[in-house]
């Protein structure tokens, strides 16, 4: 039951990626330790499947938990409160680097894997801080598109670091996104999972074909984008009060002890939480 509890608090971190602007669902399920279980049962989903469907249940539910909660989170705290909420993002992803970083390093790391991590930060920084130019002028909202903001949002999971909420800021549908979530508007939900769907099936085997070949490059380059989304998420120029300053610097605390206590409770059941044992090519 622990466990079970622990994965669908999981979940709603993870879900709350999809909503949260400069958060990655994709790096969170890393820094908690489930991406890769995640991206392999999308990749092989015939191989032990009721296991694997027992295991991610609750991190499936925690994910729409998150979504839904989020939405409202977004609704009331947009423009008042959303620092403090980022800063506590914050030190929940710096709780969980040093699991992070073993779990990167556990078949071996050298130099070119360190340069790799390095190249991927500042690629994905200066990606993301020149991201807007991309979708600054806004986009017409249908059906289409809609299913487009769908297919970032899967391809948020796919990607560790890469926020789709931002892009849906950059295209002008991020609040009508959250607002449609809230009030249960199909015409925005329909569009939505179709896209996000075919996104994680389309490519949730090159990810997982990634991580088979090249295991401790995949992880750095997730490592890389993680460090630069996070700088991304800092929210720098808001201003500071007394008051603001000191529930910042409080979330930030509880977020990096509760992100360092559920990346150490995720060793107590590693032999559950490991990926499907599929033979990797030499």
């Amino acid at each position: 039951m622990i466990d079970w509890l622990l994965r669908f608090v999981k979940g709603i971190f993870i879900g709350s990626g999809f909503i949260l602007p400069g958060v990655s669902g994709g790096a969170l399920a890393a820094v908690f330790g489930v991406y890769e279980r995640i991206i392999t049962f999308l990749a092989h989903m015939t191989q032990d499947f009721k296991k694997n469907v027992r295991y991610l249940i609750p991190l499936g539910l925690g994910g729409i938990a998150g979504v839904f909660i989020f939405s409202f989170v977004v609704s009331f705290a947009l423009g008042k409160y959303e620092a403090q909420i980022l800063w506590f993002f914050i030190g929940a992803i710096v709780g969980t680097v040093p699991s992070l970083w073993k779990q990167a390093g556990k078949e071996g790391r050298d130099s070119k894997h360190l340069v790799i991590l390095g190249v991927t930060f500042v690629v994905s920084l200066t990606f993301l801080i020149f991201g807007e130019r991309l979708f600054g002028h806004g986009v017409t909202q249908n059906f289409g598109t809609w299913i487009l903001a769908g297919f970032l949002i899967g391809l948020g999971m796919i990607i560790p670091g890469l926020s789709p909420s931002n892009f849906l800021i950059y295209m002008g549908m991020y609040k009508d996104m959250a607002d449609g979530i809230k009030t249960f508007d199909f015409s925005i939900l329909i569009p939505l999972a179709i896209g996000g769907v075919v996104s994680v099936l389309l490519l949730s085997k090159l990810a997982d074909y990634i991580f088979r070949h090249a295991y401790a490059s995949m992880f750095h380059f997730i490592l890389g984008v993680v460090f630069a989304s996070t700088i991304m998420i800092i929210p720098f120029g808001t201003k500071i009060t007394a008051l603001s300053l000191l529930a910042s610097v409080l979330l930030f605390v509880g977020g990096t002890a509760l992100g360092y206590w559920m990346s150490h409770l995720e060793e107590k059941y590693q032999p559950e939480s490991q990926p499907l044992d599929l033979p990797k090519s030499k």
